[in-house]
């Protein structure tokens, strides 16, 4: 765990509020087809705040990055998941890195996801 996440996690409890933790932040789907399909990635959390988490939205950097998250309430100590799906037919051949902004009732309000890879035209694979 970063020092970062501990000390919210800390602040989280005192304040006495929800607390949303996720177990990573990053996914590198690596070397993929371009016109293979889309790419999913959960990210799975849970709430180690006091309080019922509810995410409010989330934002993705682009059109061809997608989230579908759960609208109830998660209980303190229960785990959800933020399911990303990346459409690579919809973007040009190469590195790509998107951004996954997560709003919520924690004490922090806003967690950054982000998914990244090297899409490849399958002739050059």
């Amino acid at each position: 765990m970063k020092a970062d996440s501990v000390a919210a996690t800390i602040a989280g409890r005192v304040q006495g509020g929800a607390h949303l933790h996720f177990c990573e932040t990053t996914h590198d789907f690596g070397d993929i087809p371009r016109k293979g399909g889309n790419l999913v990635r959960e990210f799975e959390f849970v709430n180690d705040g006091t309080e019922p988490l509810v995410i409010l939205r989330v934002l993705t950097s682009c059109t061809c990055t997608k989230a579908v998250f759960s609208k109830r309430p998660v209980a303190p100590g229960e785990c959800g998941v933020v399911r990303v799906i990346y459409e690579p037919h919809k973007k040009e051949p190469g590195a790509f890195s998107k951004v996954i902004q997560i709003f919520s009732t924690s004490v922090e309000g806003r967690n950054i996801l982000t998914v990244r890879g090297n899409s490849i035209d399958a002739k050059k694979l």
